[in-house]
């Protein structure tokens, strides 16, 4: 899901990428200051080591000790990174201070110094955001480069350098900290949320599998109540298949809150447990794993009290609009399949999928809506309560509530079928691979195909359907919408990395297995409210959302305006110093 305004919390991953190899960093370091070394001679004959005692032997030196010293303070920083801050500084250092060689080689002490008090506020800002929040922690290792160079610069300026550049990093230092309070006081003020503190369990998650984001958004998330609709398959009194759909959302992302709800269901029940995509957007994304406990809990509550249907009817196809429905009787419940495929078929809002069950309780007490979530277009909004969509939605689920007295039964028999993909979590795939339920009536056999991924590429379905609509009547496929997949990027639906010709053959395997062990099965319905589930809570990522933009809208040219106003400082402190 993603609206023009919407901040998606897997989208700061654009930003992250590998730190090179130390040993390259140090190598472009040292080749960088040899070079200024020579060229110092020219423009400045005093300076003839400037590239060696200015940038790379101070550099060096903070390479070395940022990553002890963050170790010590009980927090991490690979060599790699540490090795990389020190180049990039060295570089914006390099750029300013020879920038004013253009204009007087008098001014270079001017500039040295404005560099130095630059790239420690620039230190710092990294420092925080991705090791240590707390500024007092960072602030000895944000000046580990810029001490090192005030000292060794001593040998290269004359004496009133040293106190000209001590004030100059007092001056930028405290207007870093400023910006970096002004980062933070929106989202604090509002949600109690300490934006640095975020992006330190954020790093930490993609880089160690961290889940400290889970304490934030327990910060900020809400209890609800929610629905929890399921399809118990058993056959010989053992059960074979649990078909369940969840009305809370499986991100944000990762295996942070209900990212693998898929997974964390299956380890809890015996058998093959099934875990399509219920109604709800991401402001219904549980803010911890743990929550998943609470829905486990609220399944097993009636499993030994359930009744058991030895029929089902023939699967039919319902139409309104561009909202197709597979529609299919199990027992007393009735099982919903919902597309609007080949056109996006995205979340539907909590409240229609709300409203179209509360409606079909006139039929049935278990009614089983899955949004198939199995087309993703470039438009991926969510589908909002009132709008045409919903209202599609909303008059093709009425069409089959009137079908459901008419539904012939038969026998039921069914075949299941998991296959594992040699595929990974970025390549589309979460844990749970590829499902399949095969259902036989009547002399029609129905097969819903479910992959563990989020959403799927635009067309695939249609080209599966094709593909094997002369092996079953009837054919549908969805999607688990697990975010699990969504650690790198928030678009990486099912058939986009992974071509659909290599996934032919591993749903053709699985159709094989499911349509080879069919025979006469049982079936019962069952409706649970899950309690107390915790989530991030309606309309919250929206509140975010608006906070997060007007804070950046404004912080751009607040920065600007701080860091122009300390230039200004540096130049009234040169003048009064010289």
């Amino acid at each position: 899901m993603a609206t023009a305004g919407d901040v998606r919390i897997e989208r700061l991953s654009r930003y992250l990428f590998n730190a090179p190899s130390w040993p390259v960093s140090l190598l472009i370091l040292i080749i960088l200051g040899l070079i200024i070394d020579g060229a110092s001679i020219r423009i400045y004959g005093r300076c003839t080591f400037l590239g060696s005692l200015g940038f790379t032997i101070p550099a060096v030196l903070a390479f070395f000790l940022t990553k002890p010293y963050i170790d010590l303070s009980g927090k991490q920083m690979t060599w790699n990174r540490s090795a990389l801050l020190a180049l990039a500084c060295t570089i914006f250092s390099v750029i300013l201070s020879l920038s004013v060689v253009v204009f007087s080689v008098s001014l270079l002490s001017l500039s040295f110094a404005i560099s130095l008090g630059f790239i420690s506020g620039i230190r710092l800002m990294v420092l925080v955001a991705i090791s240590d929040y707390r500024v007092a922690h960072m602030l000895p290792p944000a000046l580990f480069q810029a001490a090192a160079a005030i000292i060794l610069g001593t040998l290269l300026f004359p004496p009133p350098f040293i106190i000209l550049a001590i004030v100059l990093l007092i001056v930028f230092v405290l207007m870093f900290i400023l910006i970096l309070w002004l980062i933070e006081r929106p989202l604090q003020r509002a949600f109690n949320i300490r934006v640095l503190s975020f992006l330190n369990a954020f790093i930490a998650h993609l880089t160690d599998g961290s889940k400290g984001m889970e304490d934030f958004f327990r910060e900020i998330g809400e209890e609800v109540y929610v629905p929890q609709v399921s399809l118990f398959f058993r056959k010989d009194r053992k059960f074979n298949v649990i078909f369940t759909v969840p009305n809370v959302h499986p991100g944000p992302m990762g295996d942070i809150g209900g990212g693998n709800i898929p997974r964390c269901l299956q380890g809890a029940f015996e058998g093959i447990v099934m875990v399509p995509h219920g109604c709800a957007t991401h402001d219904f994304n549980l803010v911890s794993e743990k929550e998943i406990g609470k829905i486990v809990h609220a399944m097993r509550g009636p499993m030994n009290d359930l009744t058991y249907y030895p029929t089902v009817s023939r699967s039919e196809r319902i139409q309104s609009g561009s909202v197709s429905l597979l529609v299919q009787r199990f027992g007393d419940a009735l099982l919903i399949v919902s597309t609007r495929s080949p056109l996006r078929t995205e979340d539907l809002d909590f409240n229609i999928g709300m409203t179209i069950m509360a409606e079909g309780h006139r039929v049935s007490r278990d009614i089983l809506f899955v949004d198939a979530h199995n087309c993703m277009t470039r438009d991926m909004t969510p589908v909002h309560p009132a709008t045409a969509i919903a209202r599609e939605y909303m008059d093709a689920s009425k069409k089959a509530f009137d079908r459901y007295a008419q539904m012939e039964f038969y026998p039921l028999q069914i075949g299941v079928a998991h296959l594992a993909v040699p595929y990974s979590r970025e390549e589309g795939f979460g844990d749970q691979g590829i499902q399949v339920l095969v259902v036989a009536a009547g002399g029609q056999t129905t097969a819903y195909v479910l992959f563990d991924g989020n959403n799927i590429q635009e067309g695939v379905r249609e080209i599966i359907q094709a593909r094997f609509c002369g092996i079953v009547d009837e054919i549908e496929v969805m999607t688990t919408d697990s975010h699990v997949v969504n650690t790198i990027s928030g678009n990486n639906p099912v058939g986009y990395r992974v071509p659909v010709e290599s996934l032919i053959p591993l749903v053709e395997k699985a159709l094989e297995d499911a349509l080879a062990n069919i025979s006469v099965a049982e079936v019962a319905g069952s409706t649970v409210e899950c309690e107390k589930i915790v989530i991030f809570g309606s309309q919250r990522i929206a509140q975010l959302a608006s906070t997060v933009n007007a804070m950046l809208s404004l912080i751009a040219p607040v920065s600007i305006a701080l860091l122009l106003l300390a230039f200004l400082l540096s130049l009234i402190a040169y003048i009064v110093i010289t």
